[in-house]
């Protein structure tokens, strides 16, 4: 099993639509893949159809403050190889509730060995939140690897190297194994010479670390969460599915992640 954290305190980024896409691409690929959704605005569990009435029952939130076992927090999803935690706007409260706990940064981490039914999924997808909190803190302490994002446009590496600092940090003191999967192109505009250049500028300063794939704009690929879909499932002939296909092919080949 593998433990994918997907992070980038600069919002727009194209973080939850990895998130969402990469897990449903293992999923056709038939990978049990669990994704989680650490982020309080929810998008990763709407674009997947999720209700909301379901995460007022069943939600990360919950879990994480007892109220629930983990392995009731879990729901299904448009796929049968993919299961998602959910999470709506309560779990902004969990910064709160965390401060005069021990271990508040491995809470997530104890949550996924505490939980029995981890071992039958080959992946587990963590959606950060925009930022670099507690939230995202408890993320990294409990994945193997870093995923992230970063989109083809004017300011693409700021703020990059304040991520990459908290990654050595918490390598350091909480999570030794954790390492980076690679940087993920996203937003790119094959007939925008920006696109070019900050791709040109994103390989020379990372090499091998930046996945072969990119994520090319595409219209389908920004309308599917509104329909509670992931770009699979919406249009499979899109060039943002194809994208994913080819991403998920590129992780399963991967042997650093």
């Amino acid at each position: 099993m593998k433990i994918i954290c997907i992070a980038n305190q600069k919002g727009g980024v194209g973080k939850t639509t990895t998130a969402i896409n990469l897990s449903a691409s293992l999923a056709v690929a038939e990978k049990r893949t669990l994704l989680i959704d650490c982020d309080s605005q929810g998008n990763a569990s709407s674009g997947l159809g999720v209700e909301k009435a379901v995460i007022r029952e069943k939600s990360l939130y919950r879990a994480l403050t007892g109220q629930m076992a983990f392995a009731e927090a879990v729901v299904g999803s448009p796929l049968p190889n993919l299961d998602v935690v959910p999470s709506d706007q309560d779990l902004i409260g969990v910064e709160l509730e965390f401060i005069n706990i021990a271990d508040r940064e491995k809470q997530l981490r104890m949550q996924l060995s505490g939980f029995p039914g981890i071992s039958k999924y080959d992946y587990v997808i963590i959606d950060c939140p925009p930022s670099l909190g507690l939230l995202t803190i408890n993320s990294l302490v409990a994945a193997d690897s870093l995923l992230v994002p970063l989109q083809c446009e004017y300011f693409a590496m700021e703020g990059l190297g304040m991520l990459l600092n908290t990654v050595r940090i918490v390598k350091a003191r909480l999570n030794p194994p954790l390492n980076l999967a690679g940087i993920l192109l996203t937003m790119f505009d094959s007939r925008n010479r920006l696109s070019h250049l900050v791709a040109e500028d994103v390989r020379k300063h990372f090499g091998s670390r930046v996945f072969h794939t990119v994520v090319q704009r595409n219209v389908r690929l920004s309308e599917s969460p509104s329909h509670g879909l992931p770009v699979l499932l919406y249009d499979v002939k899109s060039r943002g599915a194809i994208c994913y296909l080819e991403l998920a092919r590129e992780i399963m080949s991967n042997g650093r992640i």
